[in-house]
Protein backbone atom coordinates (compact mmCIF):
# COMPACT_ATOMS: atom_id res chain seq x y z
CA UNK A 1 0.00 0.00 0.00
CA UNK A 2 0.91 3.44 -0.72
CA UNK A 3 0.07 7.42 0.23
CA UNK A 4 0.79 9.35 -3.39
CA UNK A 5 1.64 13.15 -1.47
CA UNK A 6 2.26 16.51 -2.06
CA UNK A 7 2.52 19.59 -0.04
CA UNK A 8 2.15 23.32 -0.89
CA UNK A 9 3.88 25.69 1.98
CA UNK A 10 3.47 29.20 2.93
CA UNK A 11 6.87 29.67 1.86
CA UNK A 12 8.02 30.46 5.43
CA UNK A 13 11.49 30.25 6.69
CA UNK A 14 13.37 26.91 7.10
CA UNK A 15 11.72 24.75 9.59
CA UNK A 16 9.48 27.62 10.10
CA UNK A 17 6.94 27.06 6.92
CA UNK A 18 3.57 25.92 7.34
CA UNK A 19 1.16 23.54 4.87
CA UNK A 20 -1.18 25.71 2.70
CA UNK A 21 -2.54 22.82 0.27
CA UNK A 22 -2.67 18.84 0.50
CA UNK A 23 -3.15 15.98 -1.43
CA UNK A 24 -2.81 12.16 -0.41
CA UNK A 25 -3.86 9.50 -2.38
CA UNK A 26 -3.75 5.88 -1.01
CA UNK A 27 -2.93 3.99 -3.96
CA UNK A 28 -3.02 -0.29 -3.62
CA UNK A 29 -0.48 -0.89 -6.59
CA UNK A 30 -4.19 -1.41 -8.66
CA UNK A 31 -6.53 1.23 -8.21
CA UNK A 32 -6.88 4.33 -5.83
CA UNK A 33 -9.01 3.35 -2.50
CA UNK A 34 -8.62 6.52 -0.84
CA UNK A 35 -7.76 10.44 -1.61
CA UNK A 36 -8.00 13.35 0.78
CA UNK A 37 -7.68 17.29 -0.80
CA UNK A 38 -8.13 20.26 1.46
CA UNK A 39 -6.19 23.65 1.71
CA UNK A 40 -4.68 24.31 5.24
CA UNK A 41 -5.25 27.14 6.93
CA UNK A 42 -1.41 28.18 7.73
CA UNK A 43 -2.38 30.83 10.52
CA UNK A 44 0.62 32.84 9.16
CA UNK A 45 1.11 34.78 6.08
CA UNK A 46 1.70 33.71 2.84
CA UNK A 47 4.56 34.89 0.95
CA UNK A 48 3.61 36.83 -2.50
CA UNK A 49 5.92 34.23 -4.34
CA UNK A 50 4.50 31.30 -2.72
CA UNK A 51 0.94 33.30 -3.96
CA UNK A 52 2.08 33.70 -7.52
CA UNK A 53 3.38 30.52 -7.60
CA UNK A 54 0.18 28.52 -6.51
CA UNK A 55 -2.54 30.88 -6.84
CA UNK A 56 -3.69 30.61 -3.21
CA UNK A 57 -4.39 33.66 -1.83
CA UNK A 58 -4.54 34.27 2.57
CA UNK A 59 -8.24 34.52 1.72
CA UNK A 60 -8.47 31.23 0.16
CA UNK A 61 -7.21 29.51 3.47
CA UNK A 62 -9.09 31.89 5.92
CA UNK A 63 -11.68 29.68 6.48
CA UNK A 64 -9.43 26.44 5.30
CA UNK A 65 -9.00 23.95 7.98
CA UNK A 66 -6.06 24.51 10.47
CA UNK A 67 -3.98 21.37 10.46
CA UNK A 68 -4.85 20.15 14.00
CA UNK A 69 -8.14 19.88 12.39
CA UNK A 70 -6.76 17.51 9.05
CA UNK A 71 -4.47 15.58 11.12
CA UNK A 72 -5.99 12.33 12.38
CA UNK A 73 -7.36 11.95 8.43
CA UNK A 74 -3.79 12.36 7.50
CA UNK A 75 -2.86 9.42 10.06
CA UNK A 76 -5.54 7.25 8.98
CA UNK A 77 -5.08 7.19 4.92
CA UNK A 78 -1.43 6.92 5.22
CA UNK A 79 -1.46 4.22 7.93
CA UNK A 80 0.06 1.04 6.80
CA UNK A 81 1.74 2.58 3.64
CA UNK A 82 4.59 3.65 2.54
CA UNK A 83 4.74 7.74 1.53
CA UNK A 84 5.64 8.34 -1.83
CA UNK A 85 6.40 11.90 -3.18
CA UNK A 86 8.49 13.52 -5.77
CA UNK A 87 11.28 15.13 -3.47
CA UNK A 88 9.66 13.06 -0.58
CA UNK A 89 12.12 14.68 1.54
CA UNK A 90 10.44 18.44 1.47
CA UNK A 91 6.66 16.34 2.07
CA UNK A 92 7.42 14.41 4.93
CA UNK A 93 9.12 16.91 6.62
CA UNK A 94 6.64 19.27 6.21
CA UNK A 95 4.21 16.73 8.06
CA UNK A 96 6.78 15.70 10.77
CA UNK A 97 7.18 19.31 11.86
CA UNK A 98 3.69 20.31 11.65
CA UNK A 99 2.90 16.79 13.78
CA UNK A 100 5.44 18.02 16.09
CA UNK A 101 4.06 21.12 16.91
CA UNK A 102 1.03 19.36 18.18
CA UNK A 103 2.90 17.24 20.42
CA UNK A 104 3.06 14.21 18.22
CA UNK A 105 5.84 11.87 16.71
CA UNK A 106 4.94 10.97 12.87
CA UNK A 107 6.45 8.30 11.51
CA UNK A 108 6.30 6.11 8.32
CA UNK A 109 8.52 4.73 5.28
CA UNK A 110 9.18 6.90 2.89
CA UNK A 111 9.95 6.20 -1.31
CA UNK A 112 10.99 9.14 -3.64
CA UNK A 113 10.68 9.07 -7.10
CA UNK A 114 12.93 10.94 -8.38
CA UNK A 115 15.91 8.92 -7.78
CA UNK A 116 13.55 6.34 -9.24
CA UNK A 117 12.75 7.69 -12.55
CA UNK A 118 16.67 8.29 -12.55
CA UNK A 119 17.45 5.17 -12.80
CA UNK A 120 14.56 3.68 -14.66
CA UNK A 121 14.53 6.59 -16.98
CA UNK A 122 18.19 7.69 -17.72
CA UNK A 123 18.92 10.37 -19.68
CA UNK A 124 16.20 13.15 -19.00
CA UNK A 125 17.33 16.71 -19.47
CA UNK A 126 15.05 17.33 -16.39
CA UNK A 127 14.13 15.29 -13.50
CA UNK A 128 11.41 18.13 -11.90
CA UNK A 129 8.13 16.98 -12.00
CA UNK A 130 7.04 19.37 -14.66
CA UNK A 131 9.38 18.74 -17.30
CA UNK A 132 9.44 14.98 -16.34
CA UNK A 133 5.74 14.25 -16.94
CA UNK A 134 5.71 16.26 -20.08
CA UNK A 135 8.62 14.28 -21.44
CA UNK A 136 6.61 11.13 -20.59
CA UNK A 137 3.30 12.66 -21.69
CA UNK A 138 1.86 12.15 -18.96
CA UNK A 139 -0.82 15.02 -17.94
CA UNK A 140 -0.39 17.76 -15.36
CA UNK A 141 -2.93 19.97 -14.19
CA UNK A 142 -2.96 22.75 -11.95
CA UNK A 143 1.06 22.67 -11.38
CA UNK A 144 1.91 23.82 -7.78
CA UNK A 145 -1.11 23.36 -6.81
CA UNK A 146 -0.99 20.22 -4.68
CA UNK A 147 -3.98 17.37 -6.05
CA UNK A 148 -2.71 18.73 -9.58
CA UNK A 149 1.48 17.52 -8.56
CA UNK A 150 0.09 14.67 -6.44
CA UNK A 151 -2.05 13.16 -9.23
CA UNK A 152 0.93 13.62 -12.01
CA UNK A 153 3.35 11.62 -9.02
CA UNK A 154 0.89 9.09 -8.89
CA UNK A 155 0.59 8.51 -12.78
CA UNK A 156 4.64 8.93 -12.55
CA UNK A 157 4.93 6.01 -9.88
CA UNK A 158 2.48 3.92 -11.91
CA UNK A 159 4.45 4.43 -14.91
CA UNK A 160 8.20 3.33 -12.83
CA UNK A 161 6.03 0.39 -11.46
CA UNK A 162 5.46 -0.72 -14.83
CA UNK A 163 8.88 -0.31 -15.90
CA UNK A 164 10.30 -2.78 -13.20
CA UNK A 165 8.58 -5.70 -14.30
CA UNK A 166 10.56 -7.82 -11.48
CA UNK A 167 9.92 -5.76 -8.90
CA UNK A 168 13.89 -5.03 -8.00
CA UNK A 169 14.36 -1.66 -8.17
CA UNK A 170 11.27 -0.74 -6.12
CA UNK A 171 12.18 -2.82 -3.44
CA UNK A 172 16.16 -1.94 -3.75
CA UNK A 173 15.22 1.67 -3.27
CA UNK A 174 12.65 1.01 -0.09
CA UNK A 175 15.62 -1.02 1.23
CA UNK A 176 18.08 1.38 1.02
CA UNK A 177 15.66 4.18 1.94
CA UNK A 178 14.71 2.25 5.18
CA UNK A 179 17.38 -0.39 6.22
CA UNK A 180 19.01 0.68 9.49
CA UNK A 181 22.58 1.47 7.90
CA UNK A 182 24.70 4.33 9.54
CA UNK A 183 23.53 7.17 7.01
CA UNK A 184 19.96 6.59 7.52
CA UNK A 185 21.30 6.44 11.53
CA UNK A 186 22.34 10.15 10.34
CA UNK A 187 19.54 11.47 8.80
CA UNK A 188 16.59 9.90 11.51
CA UNK A 189 18.43 11.70 14.21
CA UNK A 190 19.15 15.06 12.77
CA UNK A 191 15.82 15.56 10.23
CA UNK A 192 14.28 17.37 12.77
CA UNK A 193 16.90 19.58 14.26
CA UNK A 194 17.49 23.01 14.49
CA UNK A 195 19.45 25.19 12.82
CA UNK A 196 19.38 27.68 15.81
CA UNK A 197 22.28 28.08 18.85
CA UNK A 198 21.16 26.16 22.14
CA UNK A 199 22.16 23.32 24.00
CA UNK A 200 22.62 19.86 22.36
CA UNK A 201 22.57 16.17 23.95
CA UNK A 202 23.45 13.18 22.57
CA UNK A 203 22.25 10.07 24.72
CA UNK A 204 23.11 6.62 24.14
CA UNK A 205 20.12 3.57 24.17
CA UNK A 206 19.43 3.83 28.32
CA UNK A 207 18.92 7.59 28.08
CA UNK A 208 22.56 8.64 29.74
CA UNK A 209 23.89 11.51 28.52
CA UNK A 210 27.29 10.89 26.32
CA UNK A 211 27.79 14.29 25.26
CA UNK A 212 26.50 18.21 25.41
CA UNK A 213 27.53 21.20 24.65
CA UNK A 214 26.14 24.84 24.03
CA UNK A 215 26.52 25.70 20.08
CA UNK A 216 25.30 27.91 17.73
CA UNK A 217 23.98 25.16 15.47
CA UNK A 218 22.59 22.78 16.47
CA UNK A 219 21.63 21.19 13.33
CA UNK A 220 25.14 21.72 11.57
CA UNK A 221 27.04 20.49 15.20
CA UNK A 222 25.07 17.34 15.63
CA UNK A 223 26.04 16.38 11.60
CA UNK A 224 29.73 17.84 11.85
CA UNK A 225 29.94 15.02 14.99
CA UNK A 226 28.85 12.36 12.47
CA UNK A 227 30.97 13.53 9.60
CA UNK A 228 34.46 13.56 11.71
CA UNK A 229 36.99 11.18 11.41
CA UNK A 230 38.71 12.41 14.42
CA UNK A 231 38.78 9.51 17.03
CA UNK A 232 37.41 11.30 19.23
CA UNK A 233 33.93 11.13 18.43
CA UNK A 234 33.95 7.14 17.44
CA UNK A 235 32.38 6.09 20.91
CA UNK A 236 29.87 8.83 20.15
CA UNK A 237 29.22 7.82 16.58
CA UNK A 238 28.66 4.17 17.85
CA UNK A 239 27.06 4.42 20.31
CA UNK A 240 24.18 7.89 20.16
CA UNK A 241 20.67 6.48 19.79
CA UNK A 242 18.87 10.20 20.82
CA UNK A 243 19.63 13.87 20.52
CA UNK A 244 17.87 16.20 22.07
CA UNK A 245 18.19 19.82 22.72
CA UNK A 246 17.52 23.34 24.37
CA UNK A 247 16.49 26.13 22.54
CA UNK A 248 18.17 29.62 23.91
CA UNK A 249 17.25 32.20 21.27
CA UNK A 250 19.37 35.06 21.83
CA UNK A 251 23.02 35.39 23.32
CA UNK A 252 21.60 37.53 25.87
CA UNK A 253 18.92 33.85 26.84
CA UNK A 254 21.87 31.68 26.50
CA UNK A 255 24.49 33.49 28.73
CA UNK A 256 21.48 33.21 31.22
CA UNK A 257 21.21 29.78 30.74
CA UNK A 258 24.64 28.70 31.09
CA UNK A 259 25.13 30.95 33.90
CA UNK A 260 22.38 29.06 35.88
CA UNK A 261 24.03 25.60 34.57
CA UNK A 262 27.12 27.19 35.93
CA UNK A 263 29.19 26.41 32.60
CA UNK A 264 31.78 29.13 31.76
CA UNK A 265 32.40 29.41 27.46
CA UNK A 266 35.23 32.02 27.31
CA UNK A 267 34.61 34.91 24.90
CA UNK A 268 36.78 36.85 22.47
CA UNK A 269 36.10 39.72 21.65
CA UNK A 270 39.09 41.29 19.25
CA UNK A 271 37.18 44.14 17.64
CA UNK A 272 36.09 47.45 18.75
CA UNK A 273 33.93 50.78 18.50
CA UNK A 274 35.75 53.97 18.77
CA UNK A 275 34.50 57.86 18.32
CA UNK A 276 37.66 59.62 16.70
CA UNK A 277 37.61 62.48 14.50
CA UNK A 278 33.60 62.95 14.46
CA UNK A 279 33.39 59.80 13.13
CA UNK A 280 32.43 56.23 14.57
CA UNK A 281 35.16 53.27 13.51
CA UNK A 282 35.92 49.64 14.65
CA UNK A 283 39.77 48.34 14.88
CA UNK A 284 41.07 45.67 16.43
CA UNK A 285 41.29 46.51 20.14
CA UNK A 286 45.21 45.44 21.18
CA UNK A 287 45.60 48.67 18.62
CA UNK A 288 44.88 50.90 21.48
CA UNK A 289 45.66 49.44 24.57
CA UNK A 290 44.90 52.90 26.40
CA UNK A 291 41.41 53.85 24.62
CA UNK A 292 38.25 51.59 25.99
CA UNK A 293 36.17 50.41 23.18
CA UNK A 294 32.59 51.95 23.40
CA UNK A 295 31.27 48.57 22.27
CA UNK A 296 33.28 45.40 21.73
CA UNK A 297 32.40 42.89 18.68
CA UNK A 298 33.19 38.94 18.25
CA UNK A 299 34.09 39.98 14.33
CA UNK A 300 34.84 42.76 11.98
CA UNK A 301 31.76 42.22 10.10
CA UNK A 302 29.84 42.71 13.31
CA UNK A 303 31.55 45.79 13.96
CA UNK A 304 30.91 46.88 10.32
CA UNK A 305 26.77 46.20 10.65
CA UNK A 306 26.53 48.37 13.75
CA UNK A 307 28.61 51.11 12.61
CA UNK A 308 26.65 51.31 9.30
CA UNK A 309 23.37 51.28 12.00
CA UNK A 310 24.83 54.08 13.81
CA UNK A 311 25.75 56.39 11.00
CA UNK A 312 21.87 56.32 9.36
CA UNK A 313 20.64 57.65 12.86
CA UNK A 314 21.22 61.60 12.99
CA UNK A 315 21.04 61.72 16.62
CA UNK A 316 24.12 60.00 16.69
CA UNK A 317 26.25 62.43 15.12
CA UNK A 318 26.38 64.02 18.68
CA UNK A 319 28.30 60.97 20.28
CA UNK A 320 27.36 61.79 23.92
CA UNK A 321 23.78 61.01 22.88
CA UNK A 322 25.18 57.95 21.38
CA UNK A 323 26.63 57.07 24.89
CA UNK A 324 23.69 58.22 26.98
CA UNK A 325 21.56 55.52 24.53
CA UNK A 326 23.34 52.20 24.83
CA UNK A 327 24.09 53.20 28.98
CA UNK A 328 22.08 51.47 31.48
CA UNK A 329 24.19 51.37 34.30
CA UNK A 330 21.31 52.78 36.90
CA UNK A 331 18.55 51.92 35.46
CA UNK A 332 15.46 50.12 37.09
CA UNK A 333 13.36 48.71 34.55
CA UNK A 334 11.68 45.68 32.96
CA UNK A 335 12.49 44.75 29.57
CA UNK A 336 10.75 42.49 27.25
CA UNK A 337 12.03 40.61 23.96
CA UNK A 338 12.11 37.22 21.63
CA UNK A 339 11.97 34.21 23.64
CA UNK A 340 13.59 31.13 22.72
CA UNK A 341 10.93 30.07 20.46
CA UNK A 342 7.82 31.18 18.65
CA UNK A 343 4.88 32.50 20.75
CA UNK A 344 7.41 33.10 23.52
CA UNK A 345 8.64 36.26 25.08
CA UNK A 346 11.43 37.20 27.63
CA UNK A 347 12.06 39.78 30.00
CA UNK A 348 14.75 40.87 32.19
CA UNK A 349 14.80 42.52 35.59
CA UNK A 350 17.06 45.49 35.18
CA UNK A 351 17.96 46.41 38.91
CA UNK A 352 20.52 49.58 38.86
CA UNK A 353 21.80 48.56 35.80
CA UNK A 354 22.27 44.78 36.87
CA UNK A 355 20.68 41.96 35.49
CA UNK A 356 19.14 40.21 38.67
CA UNK A 357 16.49 38.26 37.40
CA UNK A 358 14.96 36.92 33.70
CA UNK A 359 12.22 34.49 32.89
CA UNK A 360 10.06 33.52 29.99
CA UNK A 361 6.40 33.66 29.22
CA UNK A 362 3.99 33.18 26.54
CA UNK A 363 3.31 36.03 24.27
CA UNK A 364 -0.37 36.03 25.31
CA UNK A 365 0.25 36.07 29.25
CA UNK A 366 -0.67 39.35 31.14
CA UNK A 367 2.62 40.23 32.84
CA UNK A 368 1.95 43.76 34.78
CA UNK A 369 2.24 43.23 37.62
CA UNK A 370 5.31 42.06 40.10
CA UNK A 371 3.79 39.62 41.74
CA UNK A 372 3.34 37.75 38.21
CA UNK A 373 6.52 38.30 37.55
CA UNK A 374 8.02 36.86 41.08
CA UNK A 375 5.98 33.30 39.83
CA UNK A 376 8.10 33.85 36.11
CA UNK A 377 11.46 34.93 37.18
CA UNK A 378 14.75 32.95 37.45
CA UNK A 379 16.67 34.98 39.84
CA UNK A 380 20.70 35.38 39.33
CA UNK A 381 24.00 34.54 41.74
CA UNK A 382 25.73 37.76 42.93
CA UNK A 383 28.39 36.67 40.99
CA UNK A 384 26.43 36.45 37.78
CA UNK A 385 27.82 36.57 34.01
CA UNK A 386 28.99 39.67 32.59
CA UNK A 387 25.83 40.81 29.75
CA UNK A 388 27.19 44.91 30.38
CA UNK A 389 28.59 44.26 26.15
CA UNK A 390 25.82 42.49 24.96
CA UNK A 391 23.05 44.52 26.88
CA UNK A 392 24.10 47.91 24.44
CA UNK A 393 24.02 45.95 21.38
CA UNK A 394 21.06 44.85 22.24
CA UNK A 395 19.65 48.77 23.22
CA UNK A 396 21.43 49.87 19.89
CA UNK A 397 19.36 46.84 17.77
CA UNK A 398 16.51 47.55 19.92
CA UNK A 399 15.67 43.85 20.41
CA UNK A 400 14.02 44.98 24.16
CA UNK A 401 11.18 47.00 25.07
CA UNK A 402 11.84 49.04 27.88
CA UNK A 403 9.31 49.80 30.51
CA UNK A 404 9.21 50.86 34.54
CA UNK A 405 9.24 48.01 36.45
CA UNK A 406 5.81 47.12 37.62
CA UNK A 407 4.67 47.29 41.10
Amino acid sequence: MYSIIDIESNGAGYRNECIIDIAIYRYDGQKITDQFISLVNPESDITPFVQKLTSITPKMVKTAPKFHEIAKRVIEITENTTLVGHNIDFDYRMLRQSFKRLGYEFQISTLDTIPLAKKMIPDEVSYSLGKLVKSLGIPLTNHHRADGDARATLELFKLLISKDTENEIIQKQHDETNAKTYINKIKILTQDLPNEKGFVYFQNEDGKIILSDYVQDINKFSKKVFNSKSKKWEHIQKEVEQINYELTGTDIIAKLILNSKNIKKREVFPFGLYFRNNKYIVEKNKLNKTERPILKFKSFTQGTKAVQFISQQEEFNDVNVFLKKIDFRKRNELWLGQGRKLGEKMFLIIDNGKVISYGFYDLFTQIQTMSKLTKLKIDLPLSSVDLHNDLQLALLRGDFETLPLPK
